[in-house]
């Protein structure tokens, strides 16, 4: 099998769960106000769970193995500065959608270093896809719900739009595989860079959105997320 196939099918798996993400948002026929109360709040604190496990387990580990610490800290408080900047545009010209926007700005980096991982041989990039493809399918639940909400968008062409998305995964894996592979540096501040951007969404995007009164699901699935990145942290030997 050549080696590219690897990062593509991994990204490409990572990447369906924006729109399997978007599929399971749909399903709005048993009870609808626990679904966009209760259940929307947990999948956003389950989604958060695992982004702070990416940053834990990986991005921040391997990112700081090819780095000195002062570039780590630069590149990682480049990454939260970007991502301020990026999530005030949004929310100025994109409204509803910028969640949109936001997971993308994610998942993105993060594709390139699964590639870039991939072809060094780390152990690290499995754990990583896994991890993509589990913030993915909250991110994309999230997401269809706001663009549902927008009325911009027929169903038919949400799904067009995040199987669209989810094809910009592989292509980035690639890019990552074939031009970074021996970089570890750039590979390195890319991931402390994302590290950096996911933190900042953790704190202003996500976290605020899942506090409800009386109701212990969404702190329960922040715990499961990061349970589950721990999980195969743990199982790969970590």
């Amino acid at each position: 099998m050549p080696q590219i196939i690897e990062p593509l099918l991994l990204a490409l798996m990572a990447g369906a769960a924006i729109p399997l993400g978007g599929w399971i948002a749909c399903i709005e026929r048993l009870r609808p106000r626990w679904l966009e109360q209760e259940l929307r709040h947990s999948v956003i604190a389950f989604g958060g769970g695992v982004l702070l496990a990416a940053i834990a387990f990986v991005l921040v580990p391997q990112g700081t193995e090819a780095l000195a610490p002062g570039w780590a800290l630069l590149a990682m408080g480049a990454g939260g500065v970007a991502f301020l900047f990026l999530d005030r545009w949004a929310n100025t010209r994109l409204g509803q959608v910028g969640q949109l926007l936001a997971m993308l700005a994610d998942f993105l980096p993060e594709a390139v270093a699964l590639g870039a991982l991939l072809a060094s041989g780390s152990p690290s990039g499995f754990l990583l896809a896994l991890l993509i493809a589990l913030q993915n399918l909250p991110e994309g639940f999230n997401a269809w719900r706001e663009l549902a909400a927008s009325g911009r968008l027929s169903r038919r062409g949400m799904f067009a739009l995040f199987w669209a998305f989810a094809a910009l995964g592989p292509l980035a894996a690639v890019a990552g595989h074939v031009w970074l592979s021996d970089r570890p540096g750039a590979t390195g501040a890319i991931m402390l860079f994302a590290a950096g951007g996911i933190l900042y969404l953790i704190f202003q995007d996500i976290a605020p959105q899942t506090p409800l009164r009386r109701h212990w699901g969404p702190p329960l699935g922040a715990v499961a997320g990061f349970m589950a990145g721990l999980a195969g942290h743990l199982a790969l030997g970590g």
